[in-house]
């Protein structure tokens, strides 16, 4: 499992489209109507069309870093450090945990520079968090 779908896992809720293995498949279409009439394309049983699901709303992820936060007795800097984030959801915040993700974020940089890449790895991840379905404060995305 990558070090970004093991971000996802831990702060949205595990019925969020963002943790499914899924995300990028289409529904299949539906099938058509045995009283469609194929010659106008209309169907005399749209009685059967079912409404869209609704989207799960945003998950605000300022909202669940600050409740992980208040439940460990450590001060992280989660807000602008990567490893601080990383160490706030309990996962490998080691120099090679953040190279391995930078490869797997498509980092342009040389990883040697390690304050560069973990600088544009935490703007990386909320950015990914956003377009996951996440809320993520302008602050955040400095």
């Amino acid at each position: 499992m990558s070090i970004f779908t093991n971000i996802l896992n831990k702060i949205f809720p595990h019925d969020h489209p963002a943790n499914s293995e899924s995300t990028g498949a289409t529904a299949p279409a539906a099938p058509a109507s045995p009283d469609a009439d194929p010659s106008n394309g209309s169907t005399a049983a749209a009685s059967n069309v079912q409404p869209p699901v609704a989207a799960l709303p945003p998950v605000d992820i300022e909202a669940v870093l600050i409740e992980r936060q208040a439940g460990i007795n450590t001060q992280l800097n989660w807000r602008s450090s990567i490893v601080d984030l990383l160490k706030l959801l309990d996962l490998d915040s080691s120099l090679d945990a953040r190279k391995e993700l930078a490869t797997e974020l498509n980092y342009p940089g040389d990883t040697e520079d390690s304050t560069a890449m973990n600088i544009w790895l935490h703007k990386q991840v909320m950015r990914k968090l956003a377009e996951n379905g996440g809320q993520v404060s302008a602050d955040l995305k400095k």
